[in-house]
């Protein structure tokens, strides 16, 4: 019989209404009240990590996780769950696709309606995150995000409405599995590529979006000797006003790594235009392209391979590697 170890961390999917209407932590997770339908098939090991909405959820409590998950992957346990809000959800799902063997099942699972609503989705969802988990076929798969019957992969899946149910899809690529009453099925097979088990997590990596008639002036109040890196979501495929380039020649200067991605939902950034503040000239620069990730996850990505020590060259493999 398979044990799934199950992590904890908050978020709607543990929250209820409270007395004067707002959707909150509570000391009571609702999950609780989960009536185990796998009693005699699936040994079910539960922990409460934390009791955080996920907008307080950062990097140092993403390295907790995978600290666990790592323990657990040399114990007797076949594969975890950790449940989670879905603000964040996305971004620790790939830090821990990013820092966790490949071969060991780990499902990310969270809720758009708190329990008290009508329609909650939360134990359903949580339901399925088990069987996925559970399930022969998830391993060699990396994290996978299981939302509404659908399964995604970290790496792509994307939060894209606001209250919607179905909110987690994966632009351009769709989901690579679902889940039914009583079976996984897997559909798509994920390229994989090395993972990088970290022990802490630099800060000062930042975010930034571009926009019509750009200024430079925040590039400029990252030119200090705290910055550990940028990552800008650019115009386009992959361009950029030309106002902000004497700010990012100085970054540069200082050995600062930036990276490139489009700010589009669909697509991917890359050297296509000449022109000042073109692709082809970001690139020349030395800014790296990080193919196929948002903003958000490049940035998870920049993290951990300044964390894992990486040197210049192996970051910009890291980086720019659309399989990764």
């Amino acid at each position: 019989m398979k044990t799934i170890l199950i992590l904890h961390t908050g978020g709607t999917i543990a929250m209820s209404q409270n007395e004067d209407g707002g959707v909150a932590p509570s000391s009571a997770n609702p999950l609780d009240t989960f009536k185990n339908p796998f009693i005699g098939k699936l040994n079910l090991i539960t922990e409460d990590v934390f009791n955080l909405p996920s907008p307080h959820i950062g990097p140092a409590e993403m390295l907790i996780l995978e600290k666990r998950i790592l323990q657990a992957a040399s114990e007797d346990v076949d594969g975890v769950v950790v449940t989670h809000g879905t603000d964040t959800l996305e971004e620790t799902a790939y830090f821990l696709d990013l820092t966790v063997p490949n071969d060991f099942p780990v499902v990310v699972t969270g809720a758009m309606r708190s329990a008290n609503e009508i329609g909650s989705d939360g134990l359903h969802n949580f339901q399925t995150a088990i069987q996925t988990a559970a399930s022969d076929e998830a391993k060699n798969k990396g994290v996978l995000v299981v939302m509404n019957d659908e399964i995604h992969t970290a790496r792509y899946v994307t939060k894209t409405h606001t209250t919607n149910v179905a909110t987690f899809r994966t632009p351009t690529f769709g989901p690579i599995g679902l889940v039914t009453k009583n079976r996984v099925l897997f559909y798509e097979q994920l390229l994989l590529n090395d993972y990088h088990p970290i022990d802490h997590v630099v800060n000062h990596v930042y975010l930034i979006k571009a926009y019509a008639g750009m200024d430079p002036e925040m590039l400029e109040f990252m030119d200090n000797e705290k910055t550990n890196g940028i990552v800008i979501e650019a115009l386009g495929a992959g361009n950029l006003p030309p106002s902000v380039l004497p700010a990012l020649k100085k970054l540069l200067a200082r050995k600062i790594p930036i990276v490139l991605v489009s700010r589009c939902f669909n697509g991917i950034a890359q050297e296509v235009y000449s022109y000042n503040g073109g692709g082809i000239q970001l690139s020349n620069l030395g800014i790296t392209f990080c193919h196929g990730l948002n903003g958000q996850k490049a940035r998870i990505k920049l993290l951990v391979g300044l964390s894992a020590n990486l040197s210049t060259t192996e970051l910009t493999d890291f980086l720019s590697d659309a399989v990764s």
